[in-house]
């Protein structure tokens, strides 16, 4: 029995060791992601990108009211037959609307996705390669709310920042 509680214990301590020397290190990724000049440049590029889109919508809007009002305003002196096509017109235009609608946020998503991507993965490259040289075990992200406590001494956004040659 006591074998068994020395061996325990011998365990237990060089389990502790192990423990101590291990290095973490914590960063907000979002913050690294937000100051890196390419990232300020792809969402430059996906605003330029989704303005196309709105411009054409807002076109189609101007489009759609003018038509509605112009149905609106001379209905009392048309046919049947008419107010059914421009009707149907209206209709045709207000799916397109939708449609341009959907399109342009799914384009406009896959473009953002597409873009930022490259730069993510620099990122991650950054920060593993700064967690190497400096002895981290773990780096934990601190802008996903699984951080409970980190000493501002271990934070390697400065590194990470140097490393991408970010002022």
């Amino acid at each position: 029995m006591k074998k068994i509680i020395t061996i325990l214990a011998v365990c237990l301590l060089t389990s502790f060791g192990v423990q101590a020397q291990q290095k973490i290190g914590h960063i907000n990724s979002q913050l690294l992601l937000s100051i890196m000049p390419e990232m300020k440049k792809a969402q430059e590029d996906v605003k330029k990108f989704a303005q196309t889109f709105q411009t054409k919508l807002t076109t189609m809007q101007t489009e759609y009211d003018a038509k509605v009002k112009k149905l609106q305003s001379e209905a009392n002196g048309m046919s049947d037959a008419i107010k059914e096509v421009q009707i149907k017109e209206i209709q045709d235009l207000e799916g397109r609307i939708v449609q341009l609608s959907k399109t342009g946020e799914k384009q406009v998503s896959e473009k953002e996705q597409e873009l930022a991507a490259p730069i993510i993965k620099k990122a991650d490259v950054a920060i593993k390669a700064v967690a190497k040289e400096q002895g981290f075990s773990y780096v934990i992200d601190s802008s996903t709310g699984a951080l409970l406590h980190a000493e501002d001494k271990d934070n390697i956004i400065g590194a990470v920042k140097a490393k991408l040659g970010i002022k």
